[in-house]
C-alpha cells in the first residue's frame, strides 16, 4: 500500500525520512526570528500518524525533556507510520519562563485559532494546521502549575472506548475522565476525530526524573498499542493496573498561615483524614485541612505558605483506590528495570 505524502511547513517528508523542521512564527519586537521546532520521523511501512507536543504552556518544561529522550530512543528505530514530535509549542513562553504568551493569553484556550487573529490565535492556528490536523492521535504533555506537583496521570475522554484503551496502555496508575474545556487543543482535536491523551506530571519550571521517565515509557507503550512499534519482548516490567477516576476536586485552605503536609502525592485518603495542619508564624494551631471524601492525592501545593481559600490538594475520587500507592511503586520499579532501553 502506497504511503501518502506528508508536507509540514512547506517541506515534504518521504517514507523512511527523518527531518527537523522550523515552523516560522511572528518575530519578537526586536526583529528576532522565531520558530516552532518540529521533529518528523516516517517509517517505511504504513501506520498511524501521531504527534507528541510539549510546552503549550511555556513554564511546563518536563515535556521538553520527554520529547528529547523519545526522539533519541532506540525504541522508535523501526517505526510504522509517522511520529511528529514538537518539544516547544509556546516558544515565547519558554523564553519568558511563563505559562502564557506575550499577549497574556493562554494558548490552550485559543484553539482552533485564526490566521489573522491575536498572537495566541495565530500560533494555535499554525500548530493545529501544520501538525495536529495531519494526525490520527496525539499525546499532549503538561505539568502542574508553579509550586504545585502532579502525580503522573492521564486525563482524557475515557467514555470513548478507543481513548480508554490508549490511556490504559500508557501505563500510569491514575486515569482521570476530564471534561473538555472550551478553546483547548483537546476540544478542537476531538471535534475533528483526533484522539488525544493529556499527560500530567511534575511541576512547572522543574525537571522531575520520575515524571520524565514515566512519560517516555508511556508514549512508547501507547505507540506499541497503536501498532506503530513492535510489542516489547521484555518480561521484566509488570503490568500497571490503572484506576479510573470519574471526578476530582481541589481541597482548599480554611485559614491563612504556614502548612505542615501529611498527605503526599499518590496517597490514598479517607473521608475525614487530616491532610495538613495550618499554623500561624508563632506555631499556634489555626486549622486542619480535611479530606472531604475517599480518594487519591493526584496534585498538591509544594510551598508551606497559604492564603485562606487557596487550593492545596487535588484529589481524584473513585472506588477501591487503596492500591494506587502500590501501583506508583510498581511504576517506579518498571522504570528502573527498563532504564537501559532508553537513551538518556
Amino acid at each position: 500500500m502506497a504511503i501518502a505524502p506528508l508536507e509540514i511547513g512547506g517541506e515534504i517528508i518521504a517514507p523512511g525520512e527523518t527531518k527537523k523542521i522550523a515552523l516560522d512564527m511572528p518575530p519578537l519586537y526586536t526583529a528576532t526570528s522565531m520558530n516552532i521546532p518540529v521533529f518528523v520521523k516516517r517509517g517505511k511501512r504504513a501506520g498511524p500518524t501521531m504527534f507528541v507536543s510539549a510546552a503549550i504552556h511555556g513554564d511546563e518544561l518536563n515535556g521538553i525533556e520527554i520529547v528529547s529522550r523519545l526522539i533519541r530512543s532506540k525504541s522508535i528505530a523501526n517505526l510504522k507510520g509517522t511520529l511528529i514530535a514538537v518539544p516547544m509549542v509556546n516558544v515565547y513562553g519558554v523564553l519568558n519562563q511563563s505559562r502564557y504568551l506575550p499577549d497574556r493569553r493562554d494558548l490552550n484556550r485559543s484553539f482552533p485559532g485564526s490566521r489573522k487573529g491575536s498572537l495566541a490565535g495565530r500560533l494555535a492556528y499554525l500548530f493545529y494546521k501544520e501538525v495536529v490536523s495531519k494526525c490520527d492521535f496525539g499525546i499532549d504533555l503538561h505539568t502542574g502549575a508553579i509550586h504545585r506537583s502532579n502525580l503522573p496521570q492521564i486525563r482524557a475522554n475515557l467514555d470513548d472506548p478507543e481513548v480508554l484503551e490508549m490511556a490504559k496502555a500508557f501505563g500510569v496508575p491514575v486515569l482521570l475522565n476530564a471534561d473538555i474545556r472550551d478553546g483547548s487543543l483537546r476540544q478542537t482535536a476531538s471535534e475533528d476525530g483526533i484522539k488525544i491523551l493529556l499527560y500530567e506530571a511534575g511541576q512547572a519550571l522543574r525537571y522531575d526524573e520520575f515524571s520524565i521517565r514515566a512519560g517516555v515509557k508511556g508514549i512508547i507503550n501507547t505507540m506499541r498499542h497503536m501498532g506503530m512499534l513492535n510489542k516489547s519482548r521484555s518480561k521484566k516490567a509488570v503490568a500497571i493496573t490503572p484506576f479510573i477516576a470519574r471526578a476530582s476536586g481541589w481541597v482548599r485552605a480554611p485559614e491563612s498561615g504556614f502548612i505542615t503536609h501529611s498527605a503526599q502525592l499518590g496517597d490514598h485518603v479517607e473521608k475525614g483524614d487530616v491532610l495538613a495542619v495550618i499554623a500561624d508564624s508563632f506555631g499556634t494551631f489555626q486549622a486542619n485541612i480535611i479530606s472531604p471524601a475517599e480518594g487519591v492525592v493526584i496534585g498538591k501545593q509544594n510551598i508551606p505558605l497559604t492564603q485562606e481559600g487557596e487550593a492545596i490538594y487535588h484529589i481524584a475520587y473513585f472506588k477501591a483506590p487503596d492500591t494506587v500507592a502500590e501501583q506508583v511503586e510498581l511504576l517506579q520499579d518498571n522504570l528502573v528495570s527498563t532504564e537501559s532501553t532508553l537513551v538518556l
